[in-house]
């Protein structure tokens, strides 16, 4: 065989094989890592999510976004035992860690890790699924306050009121618990420094939950 029937041969594989590959869509997207990351907006409802189950579309749907949509995503919140509805604990919904942010920086090695006091989530890490830093107290517009519905251990909160917003389906009256992402207050306590339980808002709606500081966002894991 000629060294030009060689070459012919090699270029007429190559056209083949960028040929197969076009005609399948491309060689796929490479899938981030991430497995963790804070919503970079509000879908429009405020607490309102449509319960649990939306929530979770809704993580899902901005971790495609993402290019990591390969895995299950949960919402990181609570379900109270409201109306016979059994409570939902956000700690049992979202896998066991580790858990990335979207620059691939640890935020846990596991639930206890999240829930313990060696956890890495804080203003600079707490990252939307863009890779993008959310405002904080001290900023010109306050974010910090995330639905959470939750305990500092990240379970429901029994205490007879109503701390998730109707298991997130209200965007009127009602309250939810919130945590602060940045770990700021307005003291030194550790509700105010909590990432996950600091207060209950004063409604459901946007304008409600901006009134104490946050723009309806929540935090999304993968399983």
């Amino acid at each position: 065989m000629t060294r030009r029937s060689t070459l012919y041969l090699v270029s007429t594989a190559a056209a083949v094989a960028l040929l197969t590959a076009c005609s399948a869509g491309g060689p796929a997207a490479p899938q981030s890592k991430m497995s963790f990351f804070l919503t970079s907006a509000n879908p429009g409802k405020g607490a309102d999510f449509g319960g649990l189950a939306g929530a979770d579309r809704y993580c899902q749907s901005l971790a495609a976004s993402a290019g990591a949509g390969n895995r299950t995503w949960r919402a990181y919140l609570s379900n109270s035992a409201l109306a016979g509805s059994p409570a939902v604990n956000a700690r049992d919904r979202i896998g066991s860690g580790p858990w990335l942010n979207a620059k691939g920086e640890l935020i846990a090695s596991n639930v206890d890790g999240l829930h313990g006091p060696d956890n890495k989530l804080n203003k600079q890490t707490a990252l939307t699924e863009k890779g993008q830093i959310v405002s904080g107290g001290g900023d010109p517009v306050n974010l910090h306050d995330i639905l959470t519905g939750s305990s500092p251990d990240g379970r429901a909160v029994s205490n007879d009121k109503d701390n998730t917003c109707g298991n997130w389906t209200k965007s009127g009256e009602g309250s939810a618990i919130v945590g602060h992402h940045d770990r700021r207050g307005l003291d030194d306590s550790a509700p105010a420094k909590s990432w996950n339980s600091s207060h209950p808002t004063r409604g459901c709606s946007l304008d409600a939950l901006k009134s104490t500081g946050g723009g309806g966002l929540m935090y999304c894991f993968a399983q």
